[in-house]
């Protein structure tokens, strides 16, 4: 069974994270489910592994027509992982203490399917993503790094695979994440999740 890794393990709460994906337009519900469920605290990360790392800015996947900015996102005053806000221009979020797109591990970004109110998020067509699609995640340095879809599943959120999305890998991947399924009043069942490997020319 694949290990998993320090830092991986630290996004490993991320599983249930987008429960909250109801789209009624409430902030606070669509902040993430009612649990007790928190992450290891970030400081398990190998020393060092952070120093001068530069973040993602942006996300491009020109297949699906998603060209948004990237935000950072942490933990919640109750110890749950962040989602990103719910607001009319939605954006992607970066969990900031996974790996930074390029850096060896799985990099985790999230987004929302529907933001409510404001209609659809900005990851509405991420099931629409096929084997070889391309992704780009552009770093606040200016470098970017380009990733091929390997493949999509969509999972019920009762059983995410966390060691299949967190588990260790020997270089740079990404994990794209938004709730799918059929919506009711308690939010969405499952999730999609986009595994993409490094793309055409990168190391």
């Amino acid at each position: 069974m694949t290990r998993l890794s320090r830092r991986a393990f630290t996004a490993a709460a991320l599983a249930p994270l987008l429960a909250g994906c109801v789209g009624d337009g409430d902030p606070e519900a669509a902040a993430g489910p009612s649990t007790t469920t928190r992450p290891p605290s970030p400081t398990t990360a190998k020393p060092g592994s952070r120093a001068g790392r530069s973040a993602p800015v942006r996300l491009r996947i020109p297949s699906i027509g998603v060209d948004t900015p990237v935000i950072r996102l942490g933990l919640a005053a109750d110890g749950t992982v962040e989602v990103p806000p719910v607001t009319a221009h939605d954006r992607a979020g970066w969990y900031r203490h996974s790996p930074v797109p390029g850096e060896v591990g799985p990099s985790v970004i999230l987004g929302h399917v529907t933001v409510g109110a404001h209609g659809d998020g900005v990851f509405r067509r991420l099931a629409r993503l096929r084997r070889g699609d391309l992704i780009e995640a552009r770093l606040e340095n200016g470098t970017a790094a380009v990733f091929a879809v390997s493949r999509v599943r969509t999972v019920a959120k009762a059983d995410f695979p966390v060691q299949d999305v967190y588990g260790d890998v020997d270089r740079p991947e990404l994990r794209l994440i938004t709730c799918a399924g059929p919506r009711t009043d308690d939010g969405y069942p499952d999730n999609v999740i986009v595994f993409a490997a490094p793309g055409p020319g990168t190391p």
